[in-house]
């Protein structure tokens, strides 16, 4: 049988009242990405409700609901505050391009602007998130808040690691007791993690477990089978084989390189 090896496009939410440029700027972006689309700031954030959005892309003057409103909503609200935006706007005044990088734009591009220039700066926003992500998985004492893109984000991940670190010889711990920890619907909460972590949240859970135990075996205060009971883990050698996994390395050897002597 033949393995399905297609990459799962980055889904990019396109918000403009203008429907040629919405249809414009679709076209442009669909080889590389799945795209929605929006007419005003109102529509999207039903959108963005319903689906696992990774960037926004906005015009900023649109009827109901502008660019800067949306970006606001999305910046300041723990389920959407990971996402990337980009505004797009005539508004050429420095007071303008001000007003949308203090609401917490990630970008902001002039009318009327290349397709070449939009790609590159979709595609750096994505990357750098991806690299972040990266980061954070494989470094033993880096800590959650790191993956955070605004203070809305950085307040949910320290929140959510407190809520864990206080759970943490918990074994069933799941996604259910998370969520409602963290006041979210299951489905809101899995998404979020998902997109900020690139991670679902059982695997979040036990990478949150791992980097304490890195924490507390860096301390050299505690022994192995100590610190895997400590963190919630069944047995050393599973906690062995999952620091492993993690690290690329066992925990005697993370020991040695924190206590050479």
């Amino acid at each position: 049988m033949e393995k399905n090896t297609a990459i799962v496009k980055p889904l990019i939410l396109l918000v403009d009242d203008n429907e040629d440029i919405l249809s414009f700027i679709a076209d442009d972006l669909e080889d590389k990405y799945k795209v929605m689309t929006a007419c005003n700031g109102a529509t999207a954030l039903e959108a963005l409700r319903e689906a696992p959005v990774q960037l926004v892309v906005s015009d900023v003057m649109m009827p109901v609901m502008d660019g800067f409103e949306l970006c606001r909503i999305i910046k300041s609200e723990p389920a959407y505050s990971h996402i990337p935006v980009v505004l797009l706007t005539a508004r050429n005044t420095l007071q303008s391009k001000i007003e949308g990088l203090e609401l917490g734009a990630d970008a902001y591009i002039e009318k009327p602007f290349s397709p070449e220039h939009l790609q590159v700066q979709i595609a750096n926003l994505l990357s750098n998130r991806n690299k972040i992500k990266e980061f954070f998985a494989s470094s033993p004492l880096v800590h959650l808040r790191s993956m955070a893109g605004s203070r809305a984000d950085e307040q949910f991940l320290e929140k959510l690691n407190e809520v864990i670190t206080q759970h943490l010889t918990d074994i069933n711990l799941d996604v259910e007791q998370l969520a409602d920890k963290m006041n979210m619907s299951r489905p809101t909460f899995y998404r979020k993690i998902k997109v900020i972590s690139d991670l679902t949240p059982h695997e979040l859970i036990n990478i949150a477990r791992l980097k304490k135990a890195a924490t507390l075996l860096a301390t050299g205060h505690y022994k192995i089978n100590e610190v895997a009971e400590m963190t919630g883990f069944a047995s050393p050698s599973n906690f062995g084989r999952n620091f492993q996994k993690q690290f690329g390395m066992l925990p005697s050897e993370y020991v040695t390189r924190n206590h050479p002597d």
